[in-house]
């Protein structure tokens, strides 16, 4: 009965709810307020076929569904263990607020709700949850509680899984016994100290002698990775060696490769796609749109084809320097051209797939770190038999202002699915596009 007494409250901005619709289900037996102002913002966002359109669609109906014949500013049970949720209606700006930010917008006006709930219920902690840092900031000033979303971060993202690791002063004997075993040694020879993760990959040392390795988590043993030329592309270094390990292997239905630009991600996944292209029906290369500069599709002349194009280009250059390893005449060549021609090539827009089929294909989606983790959960529950997904991206290089390397979708992924055996996730370092752009990225 302690924690009913103490029960906080938490006050929702819109960013939030865009980012979970089943957000309100996540505070435990604390209350949860949605400022009047929040249900005006979803109303902007109910038309689109991007998931911020669906979330805000999906929010609505819930919120209907729980309230039935309630009136929305009583107090509306959540569900057993749960508190309470109500929408606040617009409140007079205080002194204090009106003084701090004299515009009347969006912002401001939770902002002036969520100091009248303060002030009504100084003897609970309020807390204001938003994914805007700037509104977070506004908060604090005013003396207001304010938080990130965090149901779906990674809790320290310092540890977050890199699918490798580095294994100094092995006995020789083993590594010489890694080369010549075809089916692998028992992990258990190695005295791995760690927790031994599905398809973790390892680089394993003695003095100058090194062996690449691959733990199997259906037979429990360490087999030898060898580089391997796939559809034109060498792989240039271990970490895009254990890459296209992962991407080939078909027991591994999921792969998520992380890296800075220019490290190989998209064109390994690519590469890999095309040589498996016998297996599945058709490859799916998508990337989610992200406007940059804050302006939309819209802004861009043309149709759709010709607004998309921008935003697809970096797909077609990795396939434009995957046709160029070959001849006009070989065979490869044309297959590529057929396959886009035929469609089982697709290069699309993320917000197009909704709704398709994923079964029978090697389904790649790039820039993953743009995407919610309930988007990423969205991709992955359409995926039916037969069906290869591949999520690649940047941790660091986020284009979303709601989002963060502990809370993308990508960061979540690699945390949540690093215990599976049907999942790989490679994080590449070194760069190969050139010095120079090596370089850029080391010190601009």
């Amino acid at each position: 009965m302690t924690k009913r007494h103490n029960k906080k409250i938490f006050i929702l901005d819109t960013n939030v709810l865009l980012h979970d619709y089943q957000c309100i289900y996540n505070f435990e037996e604390n209350d949860v307020i949605i400022p009047i102002v929040v249900l005006e913002e979803l109303d902007k966002f109910k038309k689109g076929n991007d998931e911020i359109n669906f979330h805000a669609r999906e929010f609505t109906r819930e919120l209907d569904k729980l309230s039935g014949d309630m009136l929305l500013t009583a107090n509306i049970p959540l569900g057993d263990n749960l508190g309470n949720l109500h929408i606040e209606t617009g409140k007079d700006f205080s002194e204090k607020v009106s003084q701090s930010f004299p515009e009347r917008t969006s912002d401001h006006r939770i902002l002036a709700i969520a100091d009248y709930v303060c002030t009504s219920n100084k003897d609970k902690v309020v807390v204001l949850i938003t994914k805007d840092i700037n509104l977070r900031m506004k908060a604090k000033s005013l003396g207001i509680p304010a938080q990130d979303y965090e149901n779906d971060k990674v809790a320290n993202i310092g540890d977050l899984y890199k699918g490798i690791t580095v294994m100094d002063d092995v006995d020789q004997d083993l590594i010489n016994r890694l080369y010549e075993a075809p089916d692998g040694i028992s992990s258990k020879e190695f005295n791995i100290s760690e927790d031994l993760r599905g398809h973790q990959f390892f680089i394993i040392k003695n003095n100058g002698s090194s062996v690449l390795a691959h733990y199997n988590p259906v037979n429990k043993s360490l087999t030898r990775v060898i580089k391997q030329t796939t559809f034109g592309i060498d792989p240039r270094n271990a970490e895009q060696t254990f890459a296209l390990e992962a991407l080939s292997d078909p027991s591994v239905e999921l792969v998520s490769l992380t890296g800075k630009a220019g490290t190989g991600k998209t064109l390994l996944a690519l590469a890999s796609a095309l040589a498996q292209q016998k297996r599945y029906k058709q490859i799916f290369l998508a990337r989610p749109i992200v406007p940059l500069a804050n302006r939309d599709l819209g802004f861009l002349p043309g149709d759709v084809k010709e607004k998309m194009d921008p935003y697809m280009q970096p797909l077609y250059d990795n396939l434009t320097v995957i046709k160029h390893r070959f001849s006009h005449q070989s065979p490869e060549f044309m297959k590529i051209n057929e396959m886009m021609k035929e469609e089982k090539l697709v290069i699309t827009p993320l917000a197009y797939i909704r709704g398709r089929s994923l079964s029978n294909i090697f389904f790649i989606v790039d820039e993953a770190q743009n995407l919610t983790p309930h988007e990423i959960k969205t991709i992955i529950t359409r995926a039916g038999e037969d069906t290869k997904m591949v999520f690649t991206g940047d941790i660091e290089q986020i284009d979303s202002p709601y989002l963060d390397t502990g809370s993308n979708g990508l960061s979540y992924l690699s945390d949540k699915m690093k215990d599976q055996n049907i999942f790989a996730h490679v994080n590449l370092v070194k760069g190969e596009r050139s010095y120079l752009a090596e370089l850029a990225s080391k010190l601009l």
